[in-house]
């Protein structure tokens, strides 16, 4: 039996003008239009299709993939809203996917990022989206440990920070002191977990902590050094964006590696900026014998 929004592979039953039909179990025959069809294609082939309604409510197959399957969450962009039914998302196929207003959380509009539960609605046999995430999480125990580095999808701002998605199966909180710049909903980026809370509530961070998070990102600014010529025009005045966006971290973990590496006299400030201390060389502030100072 074929099922709606997932991958399924079914049998070529016969051909026709407008595409081949595929054996579809209780959904019956199912047209695979003939733009979808693989080349060398023949009689009782199994081919590996996505199965969904179309804009005429027909079952239908296709060979492309949309972005989410049913049963995933995704972020996905409104390209239109519809009065009377709702908001419909692209995900990836002819056909939009709708946001029902009954399974919006607040009111969306066109060009904004959702996040969104692919599902197969019981009362209609359609292929929908939900905004109600919580009720499709993983009832399973949290599987992750403090300091393990996972990936992020953000949900929504809250007066405590930001609810994101670890690993699209949980939800975990980002704190509002553990982000220095403004974060979005539908943003996929990496974190880590500062905290796992008896009945499965987690902490989120940007950042490992301690040596875990400081070593790496001094390889990282030392790298980049000597890239450089030695030279780069960051230090702990630079902008926390700028920051982000180049190290891939916060300005409180960039400012404890500087002062690692500054400690180890791997480094100087030039201010504006650092320059690479090579310690094979002398530089002109280094202690020499002889020296009054």
């Amino acid at each position: 039996m074929a099922n709606l929004g997932k991958l399924n592979r079914l049998k070529v039953l016969y051909s026709t003008p407008h595409g081949i039909y595929l054996d579809g179990g209780d959904h019956g025959e199912i047209l695979l239009p003939t733009r979808y069809i693989p080349r060398g294609t023949q009689l009782d082939d199994l081919l590996e299709v996505f199965v969904y309604r179309d804009s005429e409510d027909r079952v239908i197959a296709t060979t492309e993939r949309p972005l989410a399957f049913a049963g995933e969450f995704a972020s996905l962009e409104v390209v239109s809203v519809n009065r009377q039914v709702g908001a419909f998302l692209n995900w990836g196929l002819p056909k939009d996917l709708l946001l029902p207003f009954r399974e919006q959380l607040d009111q969306v509009h066109v060009g904004q990022k959702v996040v969104v539960f692919v599902m197969l609605d019981e009362r209609s046999d359609r292929i929908i989206a939900t905004a109600r995430l919580n009720r499709h999480l993983s009832r399973q125990p949290v599987p992750y440990r403090q300091g393990q580095e996972v990936s992020l999808l953000i949900t929504n701002r809250t007066p405590l920070g930001y609810n994101a998605l670890v690993g699209k199966t949980h939800m975990g909180l980002l704190h509002q002191g553990r982000v220095a710049t403004p974060l979005q909903p539908g943003q996929e980026i990496k974190g880590y977990i500062a905290a796992v809370h008896p009945g499965g509530k987690m902490d989120l961070s940007l950042d490992s902590s301690g040596y875990q998070r400081v070593a790496p990102l001094t390889e990282r600014i030392l790298e980049a050094l000597k890239a450089n010529g030695g030279q780069l025009d960051f230090d702990d005045d630079s902008p926390p964006e700028r920051i982000r966006e180049t190290f891939e971290t916060s300005k409180a973990a960039f400012k404890q590696a500087l002062g690692a590496l500054f400690r180890q006299r791997q480094i100087r400030f030039t201010r504006p900026g650092i320059a690479w201390v090579d310690v094979r060389e002398p530089t002109g502030t280094d202690w020499k014998p002889g020296d009054k100072s």
